[in-house]
């Protein structure tokens, strides 16, 4: 007998099947990007090379539209100064973000979407609709309500 087989509970737990929902809902909404025609090209290509992933999606989820300081966006993401700091520098090479000047504060930078960044946003938004939409046409309207509701209340 399997070592896997004598301990199914490392597979069938709730936090095993959230990391497995989350993953394939992120690599949708990747998906979908590329595909979008109103997805700069540049990064349409970088997407569908699999160049793009779910930790630029961080960026995505936690920048605010009036801009962030890195530490925030760290916080909010729920990973390291520098780890958020080699993302951002990525996402400036492709041009998504770029750096400014904090006018409130003038030892900090403030991390702002690029007009090609607020496309990337955009294109992000109607991926995030559409993979919805599909995860409610697989379990029902029904599921999909109680597990918002319920992933809502337990990260709370």
């Amino acid at each position: 007998m399997t070592e896997l087989a004598t301990t199914p509970w490392r597979q069938t737990h709730m936090g095993y099947w959230l990391a497995q929902a989350s993953a394939r809902f992120d690599a949708r909404v990747l998906t979908l990007m590329a595909a979008n025609d109103s997805m700069p090209l540049a990064l349409a290509n970088l997407a569908a090379r699999g160049h793009l992933t779910a930790s630029h999606v961080h960026i995505t989820r936690h920048l605010a539209l009036a801009g962030s300081r890195l530490t925030e966006l760290a916080t909010r993401a729920g990973v390291s100064k520098q780890a958020m700091g080699k993302l951002v520098d990525q996402c400036e090479a492709w041009g998504l973000v770029q750096r400014q000047c904090d006018l409130r504060d003038a030892r900090a930078c403030l991390v702002v979407f690029t007009p090609t960044g607020l496309s990337w946003l955009q294109a992000f938004k109607e991926a995030v609709t559409q993979a919805q939409n599909e995860l409610q046409d697989a379990v029902g309207q029904e599921v999909a309500t109680v597990m918002a509701l319920g992933l809502e209340a337990y990260a709370a």
